[in-house]
């Protein structure tokens, strides 16, 4: 593949993606700087990722994932400015995330999910203005979720699950990310505190998985503003509820609620059909996962 594109000095885009292409990334790809898409997904690439691709100062859009990389992600990586979509999820990444991430303002989509990545997430990936998608799930990165990481105004997608972090969502979480879509922060080592009233504030929520954390206290009711939830699992907490009852009613006001699990949690009372729901057989779908019995 080398000597192919050694011979392309002017191509633009190159998609491979679900190829049988092994074997690894070889450096001369540094040589291509009018890259502006490069996509490598979904093959069976190994070795690593070589330094000479910070060379490629026009990209747009790098591809990588699902493949069976190895070593760090170079730091060259973190200073293509240009670069607006970086995917390298599913592979054996390991090492550090830089300081350098500071510098890709543009990027919308960072996925490096699926690794073996380790440490602390740095503060200065607030500093990524355009993100709208932030996927570091199942690593193994420890250290606090700060205030810091996640207050990225345009965030839509926020995926942190399955990692070693410790820490509390934040009681103005709403003012923080007001544009949250979705928020994984499940299987976390450490993760404490109480769910905020203000996630209220967060109307474009579809999609909250807060489960097999230390969350204690209260769910709030406030949920009920949230209505275009359709996914919410807050299982295996120590969470409670002053009314089961008046919990699920709260929960009526989310029509496309379709999931809802609250199991391994110390409930303890049974849920009374009269909820508000048209039909009982609605509340048994809905309590379907939770550690309750239905009348």
């Amino acid at each position: 593949m080398s000597t192919i594109l050694s011979n392309c000095s002017q191509l633009q885009i190159l998609s491979l993606l679900e190829n049988e292409f092994d074997g690894p990334i070889h450096s001369e790809i540094g040589r291509l700087s009018n890259f502006q898409i490069l996509e490598l997904g979904t093959n069976h690439l190994s070795g690593i990722i070589p330094q000479e691709i910070g060379n490629l100062v026009n990209l747009a859009e790098l591809g990588m994932e699902d493949n069976q990389i190895t070593g760090s992600v170079p730091i060259s990586i973190f200073n293509i400015s240009s670069v607006q979509i970086l995917s390298l999820w599913q592979n054996n990444l390991s090492g550090f995330l830089p300081r350098e991430i500071r510098n890709l303002t543009k990027t919308q989509h960072l996925q490096i999910s699926g690794n073996k990545l380790i440490g602390e997430i740095p503060k200065e990936i607030s500093n990524l203005v355009e993100l709208e998608e932030l996927d570091l799930a199942d690593n193994s990165l420890s250290g606090s979720l700060d205030t810091e990481i996640i207050s990225i105004l345009g965030v839509r997608i926020i995926d942190l699950s399955s990692n070693n972090l410790s820490g509390s969502l934040p009681p103005n979480l709403g003012s923080i990310v007001p544009n949250i879509e979705r928020l994984f922060l499940g299987n976390l080592t450490n993760f404490v505190g109480t769910i905020p009233h203000s996630i209220s504030y967060c109307p474009k929520l579809t999609i909250l998985d807060l489960s097999h954390n230390k969350l204690t206290r209260s769910i709030p009711n406030s949920l009920l503003y949230l209505t275009h939830l359709q996914y919410l699992n807050l299982e295996g907490n120590n969470l409670s509820s002053d009314s089961p009852l008046s919990l699920l009613t709260s929960l009526t006001n989310c029509r496309n609620l379709t999931i809802l699990s609250l199991s391994f949690n110390p409930l303890n009372s049974m849920l009374p059909a009269s909820t508000g729901y048209k039909h009982k057989e609605v509340l048994e779908r809905r309590c379907l996962l939770m550690n309750q019995k239905v009348y």
